[in-house]
């Protein structure tokens, strides 16, 4: 194979947009695992100390996460996400105002291979969303098997991220009466292995639980696409029935976590690699839609939200897709 090299001149500013995506990538990966290697390493070291005061600290802080967490809003306005945002770039996109006397449930679709769309929009201040939607407060959630290593917890935890058990997602909706706005990756770690290029399956049809969440709490429901998520990695084909597919969803339901086979481009070429490629996303947020709080729903009243939801889903892809080079006779499946 060919490998085409990055030439030696790029401009400093790009430069810069691949150093914030490459940390970004080694964090999402990486990070977890060396952060639980260095605190038992330090154990057996005459820096033994850190890991006793850490587990400390731990013991006193372990019921944060589920508590709303703890954002610095110092490191979510950091310039490092505005080059990350300029890498691809990435932009957000509202529809509608949200009134912050509300809580809001944001159903984000597609989960793509490792939600940059969601991170960037959601978890820094790079695309704007506290000046589009002010006096909110964005919180999404992540598998709460992440909130469990040492060191990591607290730098995820800054970007405001909480485990995504219900207590957890559920502590901002009902210890605020205003102002609070989940974001859940609705499809999961199970819908990133249907994240091909030019795919259009939502994990939706038999996802209910955050209709519940929100009639439960009386947290509006609002549906968002990130346009192009699917676009920035290739994955090894592992259509539903193959022997690829059947381990990685037995795997999964092991471990919690999704295992796609993904490739892209490399940092000094253009050829291989597990950095995304330079392609555009562009996240829009619909409409709002008003949930009326019970804390006992009926079957069918759930089904009836979930139906809804699912048809201002579909409508929100079809009026914009045009304008990021989907088909028209493209629409999204529901899986």
């Amino acid at each position: 194979m060919k490998i085409n090299f990055a030439p030696l001149d790029v401009p400093i500013h790009r430069r810069l947009q691949t150093a914030a995506l490459l940390q970004w990538v080694f964090s999402f990966l990486a990070l977890a695992p060396l952060c639980i290697f260095l605190y038992f390493f330090l154990l057996f070291t005459r820096f033994w100390l850190i890991s006793v005061l850490y587990s400390v600290w731990w013991y006193f802080d372990y019921d944060t996460p589920a508590r709303g967490g703890r954002r610095v809003p110092f490191l979510c306005g950091l310039k490092l996400w505005e080059y990350m945002r300029d890498y691809f770039p990435i932009k957000l996109v509202k529809t509608a105002d949200l009134d912050p006397k509300h809580n809001y449930i944001l159903g984000f679709h597609p989960h793509g291979i490792l939600v940059a769309g969601a991170f960037t929009n959601f978890c820094s201040y790079a695309t704007g969303f506290k000046k589009m939607f002010p006096g909110l407060t964005s919180y999404m959630l992540m598998l709460p098997l992440w909130f469990r290593a040492p060191f990591f917890r607290d730098y995820i935890m800054c970007a405001g991220l909480i485990p995504s058990d219900k207590e957890s997602a559920s502590y901002p909706l009902h210890h605020r009466r205003g102002g609070s706005a989940v974001v859940i990756a609705v499809g999961g770690a199970p819908e990133s292995l249907d994240a091909h290029p030019g795919s259009y399956n939502v994990l939706l049809a038999h996802k209910k639980g955050f209709i519940k969440m929100a009639m439960e709490n009386g947290a509006h429901l609002v549906p968002v696409y990130s346009f192009g998520e699917n676009e920035v990695f290739d994955q090894v084909e592992n259509l539903r029935g193959t022997w690829l597919r059947w381990t990685q969803e037995r795997l999964q339901s092991i471990m919690g976590v999704a295992l796609p086979l993904f490739h892209a481009r490399g940092v000094f070429q253009y050829s291989f690699g597990l950095m995304p490629y330079r392609k555009p996303i562009t996240t829009i947020v619909g409409r709002p839609i008003r949930v009326e709080k019970k804390e006992k729903p009926t079957a069918e009243e759930l089904d009836a939200l979930h139906q809804l939801y699912m048809d201002e889903l579909s409508n929100l892809f079809e009026e914009h897709k045009a304008n990021y080079g989907v088909d028209k006779d493209t629409h999204l499946n529901f899986v």
